[in-house]
């Protein structure tokens, strides 16, 4: 069907009159056009009507005019916004395939991006939510399901987990979806787009991406260990450049956090709607290059791992040590999530 360009009056008078609009591909939250200015191409979004559209605006809003702090761009330039149409004009980036190597670059980008913000301010965004109490629930009832045994002390590791993951330091500028299609490679570096979910909090809730498999995104990938390495290192060396401070620890709470939360197996508009970690027995389901039983069986093997010598996770490990095993077992066909990104 066609869509009104949504460019104003308001936008025409500051930026000039669209000589030609394209439609772009986007999220089913969002309408995007390439359109041509007088004096320069740029990208039209308009947040599309929705309970939350508002706040997904208005988080977009804030979260790119913070992440222009940044020395080296980390984001598109946000050059007019029309609030009463949600739309935001932003600079037109050509996106290059990335290399092989592409979690490097990312990392160090990811570190700029999360130390735009600053401790002043905190309530420009919302605080960044972790799991709860009804989440580790869900995951004991999913290892029971499997039939496998939950020890003693694993529930109290669990909510201590969540304690931690609620009262972790920071103020970081997180994304909420630093996933591939989100990040333009460009010949200037790497700029992220799509911040509808952004928020403040630890930065090593974004960095946990790498190893435990992108857990929002459509786009999973697993990366040789060398290679995760490298990257870490990438974004403790940016961070430490660009804060004069040491990156926290805790990455390994981070990806047991995000093994935790079953709407992390189910694209965005499907979360908040059912207990999907309930459903993981019956039935399998693809969203984008895995299933959720690929997804589940990847984050157990890498929280198994990273926990193996936490002594407040020992628990934990071998609990998911043992799941990853059983769903192996019980379908021998799965297989491990992709290495490269399409």
């Amino acid at each position: 069907m066609w869509l009104r360009l949504p460019f104003g009056d308001e936008l025409r008078a500051e930026l000039g009159s669209p000589r030609r609009s394209r439609r772009l591909g986007s999220s089913p939250r969002s309408r995007v056009w390439r359109v041509e200015l007088p004096e320069a191409t740029v990208v039209v979004k308009q947040i599309v009507d929705g309970p939350d559209a508002d706040e997904r605006y208005a988080r977009e809003v804030a979260a790119l005019r913070l992440a222009a702090r940044a020395e080296i761009p980390v984001v598109p330039a946000l050059l007019a916004t029309d609030p009463g149409e949600r739309v935001l004009v932003l600079e037109h980036l050509d996106h290059r395939r990335p290399a092989s190597d592409w979690i490097v670059d990312y990392a160090a980008a990811l570190a700029r991006l999360h130390a735009t913000a600053r401790p002043e301010d905190v309530g420009a965004l919302p605080r960044w939510q972790g799991p709860n109490q009804s989440d580790i629930e869900s995951f004991l009832r999913l290892a029971r399901a499997l039939e496998v045994p939950v020890t003693f002390g694993v529930s109290g590791e669990l909510t201590d987990l969540v304690n931690r993951l609620d009262q972790a330091a920071g103020h970081a500028l997180l994304h909420g979806d630093p996933c591939p299609g989100n990040d333009l490679h460009t010949a200037t570096g790497i700029r992220f787009i799509d911040f509808e979910q952004a928020s403040l909090g630890s930065g090593l809730m974004e960095l946990a991406y790498l190893r435990i498999g992108f857990p929002t995104c459509w786009c999973v990938t697993s990366a040789s260990e060398p290679l995760l390495e490298r990257a870490e290192h990438a974004y403790r060396k940016e961070w430490r450049t660009v804060t004069g401070s040491e990156a926290q620890d805790g990455l390994a709470d981070a990806c047991a956090g995000w093994l935790l939360r079953g709407d992390a197996l189910v694209e965005r508009a499907r979360r908040e709607s059912t207990d999907h970690l309930a459903r993981i027995p019956h039935r399998d389901w693809k969203w984008g290059t895995a299933t959720a039983r690929q997804r589940l069986v990847h984050r157990l093997g890498v929280v198994g791992q990273m926990t193996a010598d936490h002594t407040s996770l020992s628990g934990v490990s071998s609990l998911s040590t043992a799941m990853r095993q059983r769903m192996l077992a019980r379908w021998p066909a799965l297989k491990p999530v992709p290495t490269k990104r399409p």
